[in-house]
């Protein structure tokens, strides 16, 4: 079997500073097509304004890796499946849970393989900090995740809008991560969302979780940090504190910290290659299961409006 003929669609800058480089850097693919009707693609690889017009061609493909808004994807998404298409979904997986639940039974009907990716799970500290907090007794966990909307999402109106998901956004990257890592489910308590007067999505949220011991869990998620960037996660347990900081990429246990390279979309192509080779889906909605739950239980406050 030859590499996996992949083409992106939504050439953004999620695809150009993390999708082509680890396509090119992973032998399992071969970049074949893009897709976006604003961006002229990549120099010798065929280009076209719609996905329909791909599969259309004589262009041929075994998978795609959708990085358009999740607004858009759920039809993107059906029309790979319908096409026996490999299916690559950028976070979150959908502007919704029940579209996401409808491509899983379409993908199996299909035979094909549907991957929902976490880009933040495969950040350098997540697997080892997964391992250590194993059999642990976790008595607080709390999590920062503050960042300068307009330097990460500059002149992006579609995050601001129903579906874009606005600070949960970033926030989900987190909420992957503790999904993960925390040996107990949890699930949420209270919310309390700042939406501003112009807009339709949040741009901070205060969110406070519990496990299925008790344990508190609080969310801080904020879009107007302006200088350093907070993308930090706190464990305390009883044999001490284990701290996950840049979006995972650093892990401190008690007494070492080790730090490693980033390697977050190389691990994702990797998993796709093998969940491909095998014949199987990973589609897993806890993250974005507790961001409707947000939506749907959190108190909204209105704050003042937000021009980039």
């Amino acid at each position: 079997m030859g590499p996996i003929r992949i083409a992106v669609v939504g050439m953004g800058k999620i695809a150009h500073d993390q999708h082509l480089p680890a396509i090119a850097g992973n032998p399992a693919f071969t970049l074949a097509a893009t897709v976006s009707r604003s961006d002229s693609g990549v120099d010798g690889v065929p280009h076209f304004h719609t996905l329909q017009a791909l599969v259309d061609s004589d262009v041929a493909i075994d998978a795609v890796a959708l990085c358009t808004p999740p607004q858009a994807r759920y039809d993107l998404a059906a029309l790979a499946l319908d096409k026996g298409l490999h299916v690559f979904l950028e976070k979150p997986p959908g502007a919704t849970l029940a579209e996401v639940d409808a491509l899983v039974a379409h993908a199996a009907k299909a035979g094909t393989t549907l991957f929902a990716s976490w880009h933040s799970r495969y950040a350098a500290g997540v697997a080892s900090a997964r391992a250590w907090l194993a059999d642990r007794q976790i008595t607080g966990v709390k999590v920062i995740w503050r960042e300068d909307v307009r330097v990460w999402h500059p002149g992006q109106a579609w995050i601001w809008e129903p579906g874009g998901l606005g600070v949960f956004d970033p926030g989900i990257n987190a909420l992957s991560i503790i999904t993960h890592i925390l040996p107990d489910p949890f699930f949420l308590a209270e919310a309390t969302l700042e939406v501003p007067e112009n807009r339709a999505a949040p741009i901070a949220a205060d969110l406070h979780f519990r496990d299925s011991r008790g344990t508190a869990i609080h969310m801080d998620l904020d879009w107007r940090q302006t200088g350093p960037q907070s993308w930090d996660i706190v464990v305390e347990t009883a044999d001490g504190t284990l701290r996950l900081a840049n979006g995972g990429a650093v892990l401190t246990l008690p007494g070492e910290t080790l730090r490693h390279d980033d390697h977050e979309y190389p691990g994702l192509y990797a998993r796709f290659a093998d969940l491909v080779a095998q014949g199987q889906s990973d589609v897993d909605t806890r993250p974005l299961t507790l961001v409707a739950d947000a939506f749907l239980r959190g108190k909204r406050l209105v704050t003042d409006a937000f021009f980039d």
